[in-house]
């Protein structure tokens, strides 16, 4: 008896009490024997509590707010008034979506939850932001229902009961004119890495044909290689004279690092009809993905409003990020950076940090969790072209942490480091200030200075007495 009694009251204390609806089942109202003054009062305190629970309700945010569960044909929306709900399911036409906007507006809503399916959430968002109609994406993993009782209407319902008591955390949803940007600079993207596959299929072909031009131009999408790749697919045949008039032409370059004779030999191979009808397809594809990016850049540079302009040209003051870059950054942070309390936040938000993994006051190792992928995929970039500048801060950070963390969790780390600067940059509209290579050195110089000549001492050497009286 004394152990089922205990066990309710555990039960009735856990916090899955405030989601639940309904009375409590209340514990027995004779007392156990030989029971103990202090297991009374603990009693007593246990029976406070319960019914504490049971008669405080969790605060409602909203009185009016509405729940949509979304999918690719279909809308199921609930919308809550008080206690009371009503259920409406709907297609997701621009005039289903209207009428739906016009039913949460006549009702009052003042706020309407939706999961981030997919990009099926965007027609809805759309409309209700159009008919000024409060609203927020969330992320689908932070709402998931009980399992086994999942159906549309539930889980419109389950959206409901969570938007109104507050219990959800909205996406960062950016402004129209800037999610069009971002559109512009992910679809530039796109076309960038199909490029990028087609001169792969390029390199392919030509290693197939005995044709070593890679190791002889360092880009075979540059001018002079393709020159030489129009000349060679309809069957012609590059020799010291032929070569010679491309080469007084200015069809070549004359900043080729390879000789004559080199350039000549790697391009004596075998290429067959087939193949020369099918590297033909590849060029004009080629011609015609740098034209669809040369006009998406003219676009993107129209599109972008002079104060994005201006913080682009900012931010290219950090060593790594260039001009596409800078804007592919602008494009997914704005240049508003109130929205993001902190560097920590847009750190977070953006994934470049690591994650929170924490058991018994031990900190373990936190994976870093997803964030923006264009920002992310743009920041490690800028790393990667960041470290190679020798003299700056982030070469720096990257060989310290390279040695003992590893390549890639040292790029992130500079990935990282870039975000703090470039959000600091953004909000307080200062320059960049490059801290130097030298920035760990000014660290405990001391006792470097000792460890470095205990390690020449355990190795043989000894401090020449001219030297061993100067100060350090």
């Amino acid at each position: 008896m004394e152990l089922r009694h205990r066990s309710r009251l555990l039960w009735a204390k856990s916090p899955s009490t405030k989601l639940v609806r309904g009375s409590l089942i209340a514990p027995p109202s004779v007392e156990p024997k030989s029971e103990t003054t202090h297991s009374k009062m603990i009693r007593a305190e246990n029976h406070a509590v319960i019914h504490l629970s049971v008669r405080r309700e969790m605060e409602r945010v909203y009185d009016i707010c509405c729940g949509i569960d979304v999918h690719k044909k279909v809308l199921v929306a609930c919308l809550r008034v008080g206690r009371k709900q009503e259920i409406r399911q709907t297609g997701a036409t621009t005039r289903e979506l209207l009428e739906l906007a016009d039913w949460l507006k006549s009702n009052g809503c003042q706020m309407t939850a939706m999961e981030s399916t997919g990009s099926y959430w965007k027609p809805l968002y759309n409309i209700l932001e159009m008919n000024e109609l409060p609203a927020m994406v969330v992320n689908a993993s932070h709402m998931k229902a009980v399992p086994g009782r999942k159906t549309d209407v539930t889980d419109a319902e389950w959206i409901a009961d969570l938007v109104q008591h507050g219990l959800l955390r909205a996406s960062y949803i950016p402004s129209k004119d800037q999610r069009e940007l971002r559109e512009l600079v992910r679809y530039r993207k796109s076309l960038v890495e199909d490029r990028t596959r087609e001169l792969n299929r390029l390199q392919k072909m030509l290693e197939g044909a005995n044709i070593k031009l890679s190791g002889t131009v360092r880009n075979i999408n540059g001018m002079s290689a393709r020159n030489i790749l129009n000349y060679i697919v309809e069957g012609n045949q590059i020799d010291e004279t032929k070569y010679d008039e491309m080469y007084r032409q200015k069809q070549i370059s004359h900043g080729l690092k390879a000789t004559k004779e080199q350039i000549i030999d790697d391009l004596n191979g075998v290429m067959t009809p087939l193949q020369r009808r099918v590297m033909k397809e590849l060029l004009a594809h080629l011609d015609e993905l740098n034209e669809h990016i040369r006009n998406l850049d003219d676009e993107i540079d129209n599109f972008m409003k002079p104060e994005e302009k201006r913080a682009a040209e900012k931010i290219q003051e950090i060593p790594g990020i260039g001009h596409t870059s800078a804007e592919a950054i602008i494009s997914v942070i704005g240049t508003d950076m109130s929205r993001f309390p902190t560097d920590k936040h847009i750190s977070a938000w953006a994934g470049v940090c690591p994650g929170n993994n924490e058991s018994a006051q031990k900190r373990r190792s936190g994976k870093a969790r997803k964030g923006n992928a264009l920002l992310r995929t743009t920041l490690t970039v800028c790393a990667q072209a960041a470290v190679k500048v020798k003299a700056s801060y982030f070469h720096a950070q990257y060989v310290r942490l390279c040695a003992h963390r590893g390549k890639k969790r040292a790029i992130l780390a500079v990935a990282h480091s870039m975000l703090i600067a470039i959000y600091h940059v953004l909000k307080e509209g200062v320059d960049y200030c490059e801290l130097g290579a030298d920035y760990y050195n000014q660290f405990n110089r001391d006792s470097k200075i000792n460890a470095y000549l205990k390690k020449l001492n355990a190795l043989g050497w000894t401090i020449p007495a001219a030297t061993a009286t100067l100060p350090a």
